[in-house]
């Protein structure tokens, strides 16, 4: 029984670091935003779905949180181990819950992205650059 559990433990450590492994943020993604009119980010299909957090520090520099996360639940028990097809009352259960996202977080001064640093469990490719469409809203 205890075989059992230690390797689901075991395959679930290395789901973890596999999952883990694949969230990368490119740094071409990052580039890409400096120097972009705000308008870009206010326009763009992706974080125009994201709720946003912003503040703005005593010299100007406005800062944008695109929080992106979830709340994760996971419980494991022991019951029916043995096989059978009755419930035991008395099975041991463990129960953990976190809350897994990325933040995205854009600097911006003048109007315009100085830079873009995302934190936590992000993953970005090519759809997270700046859309061309924002050039139809500049003067």
């Amino acid at each position: 029984m205890m075989v059992r559990g230690l390797s689901q433990s075991i395959i679930l450590v290395i789901i973890s670091l596999s999952l883990y492994a694949c969230s990368l943020v490119r740094q071409e993604d990052l580039d890409a935003w400096v120097g972009v009119p705000v308008v870009a980010l206010d326009t763009h299909s992706i974080f125009i779905t994201i709720p946003m957090f912003r503040t703005v520090t005593k010299d100007g520099i406005e800062i944008r949180n695109y929080a992106n996360s979830r709340d994760v639940a996971s419980c494991f028990n022991m019951a029916n181990a043995s096989g059978t097809t009755y419930v035991n009352s008395q099975t041991f259960s463990a129960c953990s819950s976190r809350r897994v996202g990325c933040n995205n977080i854009f600097y911006i001064k003048d109007g315009y992205v100085v830079e873009y640093a995302p934190t936590g469990g992000c993953y970005t490719n090519k759809s997270a650059q700046p859309e061309p469409r924002y050039k139809k809203f500049i003067d």
